[in-house]
């Protein structure tokens, strides 16, 4: 039985690893290969890694990984969980095969539905974005729409704004609070109105937005409405209380609401946090933290100490 079991193979899994193997805790990493990060050309705002590529930090955690003998990593995904009668959990393994361990960690992270307009599929992650802290400054100088009529699309235009050449919000034929536009308009957002029919672009590149009845839009990137969700239901499964949006509910140790589940990365998120934190940077953060607390939970339970981290 190993002391822990991974679920995701992302900067919060491999980030975890690392600090468990480092106290020589037995651990077996599971990776599925999908990363949320997989169609962006670059990793940003990971300081000493700024710029990249996702496959290559995935490549770059891995090799670290390796120089520690407690650590074991298998390509896999988890296709069942049960909660042991003496404690623990047994997995069971695409491929045939269980995993079991006394402690379990889910860094299965969010994937990515991304509602519309037809074409924004052939650009995310390379001239569609969402988020202006992973790709804003990749826009610097560059035409810019960005899509909604919501005031949090309102906040983001007139951010993009400070650098980006021209910012347009499109409304996709929604309308938009007068007060509003008045403030877009006097600080040099332009405004369009028309339903958004398609985003068209080559090998990844934006060129035009085409509206219903109105001349299209030439813009070199567009910031479109993303709508995560958990990539895996192991968390549903194994009982986890979550969020009306779907993450997983933890408090300030990673820990789950079911004994001996931990959860980190953007899945994740506290009651006090609005929404998931989507930055690498903060994922690897969380994959340290839950891996503290895991060994500490084990150290209390092996030499029946007590929990250095009572429930609140």
């Amino acid at each position: 039985m190993y002391d822990a079991v991974i679920v995701g193979g992302g900067p919060a899994g491999m980030a975890a690893a690392l600090t468990l193997g480092r106290v020589h805790r037995t651990v077996l990493l599971i990776d599925g290969g999908e990363g949320r990060n997989a169609p962006a050309e670059h990793v940003h705002n990971f300081l000493t890694r700024d710029g990249t590529p996702p496959a290559e930090l995935r490549k770059l955690g891995r090799e670290e990984l390796a120089a520690y003998p407690s650590v074991q990593i298998r390509t896999a995904t988890v296709t069942d969980t049960l909660a042991l009668p003496e404690g623990g959990f047994r997995l069971g393994l695409s491929g045939g095969g269980t995993a079991e361990a006394r402690r379990l960690l889910l860094a299965t992270g969010l994937a990515d539905d991304l509602p519309g307009p037809r074409g924004v599929e052939a650009l995310w992650g390379r001239s569609a974005f969402h988020c202006p802290y992973c790709h804003g400054y990749e826009c610097t100088g560059k035409r810019v729409a960005v899509l909604g009529a919501e005031p949090a699309r309102v906040r983001l235009a007139l951010q993009l704004s400070r650098f980006a050449a021209g910012v347009v919000l499109c409304t996709g034929g929604r309308p938009l609070d007068p007060a509003l536009q008045a403030t877009l308009t006097s600080n040099g957002v332009d405004v369009r109105c028309e339903p958004v029919i398609r985003l068209e672009g080559m090998e990844g590149r934006l060129e035009r937005i085409v509206f219903d009845g109105a001349p299209p839009l030439a813009r070199d990137a567009v910031f479109v409405v993303n709508v995560p969700r958990q990539r895996s239901g192991l968390a549903a499964e194994l009982g986890c209380a979550c969020f009306a949006d779907g993450c997983v509910e933890v408090d300030e140790f990673c820990r789950t609401s079911v004994p001996g589940v931990y959860a980190a990365g953007d899945l994740a998120r506290r009651a006090t946090v609005p929404m998931p934190l989507a930055a690498v940077v903060a994922a690897a953060a969380a994959g340290t933290l839950a891996a503290g607390a895991i060994d500490q939970d084990l150290l209390s339970a092996d030499f029946g100490l007590p929990a250095p981290f009572p429930k609140g």
